[in-house]
């Protein structure tokens, strides 16, 4: 398997494409074939768009935040880590304590970027470990372990040399870059900018060899569970509702003048994580499109004007407050259109009484629906919620998000079981 988080993947363990020589049904559609590509294509274009601005940077015409790219690339390290159970130092598969740990790591980016100027050395510090050391102790694993490198010399082609090559560069610049992140003057303003951008590079040529890896052994991309049985949607509803948590819970202290806030981080984020989702599922708050050459374009610019926004102040944050805004008032409106689809449609009910989980789900999905509309609403109508009031929005927005996760999650076991007890039928 492919150990990255955020950029510093171990290659696939040889041991996989040894077995899938025969193929593998069911290999996802689309252009991109793993979901570790699509972290791996985050991150790279996180690396380059940084590099890039580093350079108008340093001559005055841009502000740098900082603390922006550190929360972002956390970010990108939680979500690795609670989808894939993929660790800046190895996997370690799925497990309770595994995505305790990832979103904690996901909560310290989140605050790093929406909180300035405040415990700005634990975000730089995770972000030296993840690379630094996390690079190095991958490297070591790669050159030493006999399902590695030298299984995939054996192996012979084309690709494997490429994948060899392209996990060498990734860990090497990786461990050059966690350097940098805490002794900036190691190299020259210059020379950092080209280092980041080279790292980039590594990243995004990284993540077109393991798409044709995946490609090809599809069963290498496949997370390995330990007690743990959440599908990607399912994890990326828990990253949304705490972030929704958070944001609604630090919005009470900035609007009360206690606590900075970086708007425009806040919403690089959450366009970060729509593209994201756009680019590893297809579902976006309108609707599920199918992941094809133009959707996962579209989400790659979307991905793109969030990390700008991330990483340079106020540049983009009215525009893309107008875009995450209407998507609110679209997606909730076309939610409660969906859950009234049996009322319009006159439906038979069904034979019994429904489930009491099922109404719970119902009036959950309202409630959140009204919650989304409420909140996008307040983009476009100044006034319609004091500051205070869209904090207490967003954390019951976060909240019903939760519970939710929660009815869904039962839901699922419920029809698990009951399949199981009819197969034993």
């Amino acid at each position: 398997m492919v150990e990255s988080a955020d950029a510093e993947p171990d290659g696939p363990s040889p041991e996989a494409p040894a077995r899938s020589r025969e193929g593998v049904a069911g290999s996802p559609a689309g252009p991109i074939a793993a979901l570790e590509v699509v972290f791996l294509l985050i991150a790279g274009a996180a690396l380059l768009i940084a590099g890039a601005l580093l350079f108008a940077v340093q001559s005055g015409k841009l502000p740098y935040y900082e603390n922006g790219l550190y929360g972002l690339l956390l970010v990108v390290f939680s979500l690795q880590i609670t989808t894939l159970g993929k660790t800046p130092f190895g996997e370690l598969g799925r497990s309770v304590p595994l995505i305790v740990a990832g979103v904690a790591i996901g909560v310290v980016g989140l605050f790093a970027s929406f909180i300035p100027d405040t415990l700005t050395w634990l975000p730089r510090l995770l972000v030296f470990l993840c690379l630094a050391p996390g690079g190095l102790i991958l490297l070591v694993r790669m050159l030493l372990a006999s399902d590695k490198l030298r299984t995939w010399m054996r192996l012979g082609g084309t690709l494997f040399p490429r994948l060899s090559v392209a996990c060498l560069a990734v860990y090497g610049m990786s461990m050059l870059a966690g350097t940098l992140v805490l002794r900036k003057d190691l190299l020259s303003p210059h020379a950092t900018a080209g280092a980041v951008l080279g790292f980039g590079a590594a990243v995004v040529y990284l993540a077109a060899v393991l798409n044709e890896v995946y490609r090809e052994y599809p069963e290498a991309a496949r997370p390995r569970d330990r007690g743990v049985s959440l599908s990607t949607d399912q994890v990326l509803i828990l990253f949304t509702g705490v972030l929704l948590l958070l944001l609604g819970a630090l919005l009470v202290p900035v609007n009360l003048g206690l606590l900075p806030f970086a708007g425009s981080a806040q919403v690089g984020v959450l366009v970060v994580l729509l593209a994201l989702k756009l680019l590893a599922t297809g579902d976006t708050p309108v609707g599920t499109f199918p992941r094809s050459g133009p959707v996962v374009s579209l989400g790659m610019v979307f991905a793109a004007l969030g990390i700008v926004s991330c990483i340079v102040p106020d540049l983009l944050v009215q525009p893309l407050m107008i875009f995450v805004g209407l998507l609110n008032i679209a997606g909730g409106l076309l939610g409660l259109w969906q859950l009234s689809a049996p009322r319009r449609q006159k439906a038979p009910k069904p034979p019994g009484e429904v489930p009491p989980i099922l109404k719970r789900l119902t009036v959950t999905q309202l409630a959140l629906n009204l919650t989304t509309i409420l909140f996008g609403l307040s983009v476009f109508v100044a006034g319609l919620l004091p500051g205070l009031v869209v904090g207490v929005v967003l954390f019951l927005n976060g909240c019903v998000l939760l519970y939710l996760l929660y009815i869904v999650v039962a839901v699922d076991r419920m029809r698990a079981e009951m399949l199981r007890a009819e197969a034993g039928n």
